[in-house]
């Protein structure tokens, strides 16, 4: 194993020991939400990702940001993982940073370990590359970033 390697796996067995953004939180009145539910037949994971929306101001034509992605489920290290680097990195992303953010991960777990992983788009979630290469455990890490999309989508 390289040292990289190494480092993302350290980073992977953090998160899903430490949890960040776990419990869903009530969301501040005026600010937009939207939730979903996942489901992983294959294995069993589960989880629900809520997305609260803080208004952009619209006469700088800014767009909603991103207040707080909170979720809580159940599973593998890796989904736990990668549900808990998606909401310490969401917060304070606009609606289309966090989409461009959640297809870039797509692209490096389907890449098959053929795509580098960008640390610079990616954050922490780069720790994630290697899944790329376990077919089966894609699914796991895509789980709550799939859930965050659709919650992205029905926030109003």
């Amino acid at each position: 194993m390289s040292a990289l390697d190494g480092l993302y796996q350290e980073v992977i067995l953090d998160h899903a020991k430490r949890r960040s953004g776990e419990g869903l939180a009530e969301p501040v009145a005026g600010h937009g939400t939207g939730e979903s539910h996942q489901y992983n037949p294959t294995c069993g994971d589960e989880i629900t990702v809520r997305v609260e929306l803080a208004p952009g101001d619209p006469e700088a034509g800014a767009e909603p940001v991103v207040e707080r992605l909170t979720w809580e489920g159940e599973g593998c290290s890796i989904s736990m993982a990668a549900a808990s680097v998606l909401a310490e990195t969401a917060g304070g992303l606009t609606r289309g940073e966090l989409q461009s953010q959640i297809d870039a991960f797509r692209e490096l777990l389907r890449s098959r370990g053929t795509v580098a992983p960008d640390e610079e788009v990616l954050g922490d979630a780069a720790a994630f590359a290697g899944v790329s290469r376990f077919v089966a455990r894609v699914k796991c890490a895509m789980l709550g970033w799939v859930a965050a999309e659709e919650a992205l989508e029905r926030a109003c």
